[in-house]
């Protein structure tokens, strides 16, 4: 069995190697994203399935204990999507075991821009959303916003750190203090991004993180919520599986008080089946090991592509990173001013003409989604997520994209905004 498994991993190895690479500017494509894995976490993934040990285990611990060491916070718990880590986040904080938990009926700010799952868990636990603006600049929570739309019914926060973009935590978290709230940072898109050179995910009560194969790094699907307060960890790791006790530190001393029932089958809490895979996990030991490079890819595209593209500033609106921040580039977005002589669908269609797939931002103002007409909801004045959802989109900008990729996409631009100008 070593024989036939050593050479697996040589085929393995052999074929990630033989992988064509070579870009052809106007034959090649250039997807919004790209995989993020090689032979490393196939081979991983390959071991554990050989085991027949697939489901949660030592692998996925493994993961982790690395991620939490990472983010510098004590507790990080995977779960299957990083949507699953939103609803288990805000489920912990509306369980009764939780000190003043979020009750039904209370209310949860949180920006407009976004994507669909961080507000559907608001909707989950029986709160209200309260959907405020966003910078137009960064594409992150107005803070301001915030401040207005407290109300004697509010518990918590859920900001979004939205493309990578780490929003402006020090306001939030003292926005939180001052009126007694709970902060839950949606950091899916953000792995890496710091403010004040500490990580997105370590400033809020818990926070969340999504794995998805579009993310920096992937397992594929996965998920993880993170926390430095021990108790929500505890919680956490019931709510993913079923409400058992299996996992837990003091599930001896629970089992003692429960004699008649099985241990194996003792469940202390309501729960979820959210649990990731060992195969989850084996890729996840590998890719975190790649993130620091894959963002020092991610930042030298989008400062090139800056600089490349500030002379149409008077037309588009060109990120840029805030003072002491560390912004991660989940893709490059752009604005096209309501002013300028040509559309954004003008821009986006040529582009994709030119093999650049191209998206919108997001979910775009969740406000003018259909959804959100078949739930209670509120809402302020949502002026720059307007703007968004009709002029704003972004293209990919990952750890597949180089020198020729990155030259190629910002001539393309040059030349539709030359032909629009007339010059």
């Amino acid at each position: 069995m070593k024989e036939v498994l050593d050479k697996a991993k040589e085929l393995i190895k052999s074929y990630f190697d033989s992988r064509p690479k070579e870009f052809v500017p106007g034959k090649s494509r250039i997807p919004l994203n790209t995989p993020s894995f090689g032979h490393e976490e196939i081979i991983e993934a390959l071991e554990c399935m050989l085991t027949t040990m697939t489901t949660m285990g030592k692998k996925v611990r493994q993961f982790e204990e690395m991620f939490a060491h990472y983010i510098d916070v004590r507790n990080a718990i995977m779960v299957n999507s990083g949507s699953s880590a939103n609803l288990v986040a805000l489920s912990i904080l509306s369980n009764p075991v939780v000190k003043n938990h979020i009750e039904k009926g209370d209310e949860i700010i949180t920006p407009a821009v976004t994507w669909s799952t961080t507000i559907f868990p608001i909707i989950d636990i029986g709160c209200i959303p309260v959907l405020v603006d966003v910078d137009v600049e960064t594409y992150t929570i107005d803070v301001d916003a915030v401040e207005r739309a407290i109300t004697p019914k509010t518990k918590a926060i859920v900001p979004v750190h939205l493309l990578g973009n780490p929003c402006d935590m020090k306001r939030v978290m003292e926005i939180a203090e001052d009126h007694d709230l709970f902060v839950v940072e949606d950091a899916c898109e953000a792995h890496g991004a710091m403010v004040d050179r500490k990580k997105v995910g370590s400033f809020g009560d818990l926070a969340t993180f999504s794995f998805f194969f579009s993310h920096h790094i992937s397992t594929m699907e996965g998920g993880m919520v993170v926390t430095d307060e021990d108790k929500f960890s505890e919680l956490a790791k019931v709510l993913r599986a079923h409400g058992w006790i299996r996992e837990l530190k003091d599930k001896e001393e629970i089992a003692r008080k429960y004699q008649r029932i099985d241990k194996r089958f003792l469940f202390a809490n309501i729960g979820f089946n959210i649990r990731p895979t060992e195969i989850q996990g084996a890729f996840g030991i590998h890719q975190i090991k790649k993130l620091e490079q894959f963002i020092s890819i991610r930042v030298e595209n989008a400062k090139y592509w800056s600089e490349r593209l500030m002379k149409y500033s008077d037309y588009l609106l060109i990120p840029e990173c805030k003072k002491n921040t560390r912004h991660v580039w989940f893709g490059y977005p752009l604005t096209v001013k309501p002013a300028s002589p040509f559309t954004r669908e003008e821009l986006v269609n040529f582009l994709e003409s030119k093999g650049i797939e191209t998206r919108p931002i997001m979910a775009g103002n969740m406000a003018e989604q259909p959804v959100m007409k078949l739930f209670k909801y509120r809402k302020g004045n949502l002026k720059n997520s307007r703007l968004i959802m009709r002029n704003s989109f972004f293209f990919g900008n990952h750890h597949g994209i180089r020198e020729k990729e990155r030259e190629y996409i910002a001539d393309c631009i040059e030349k539709f905004m030359k032909t629009k100008m007339g010059s």
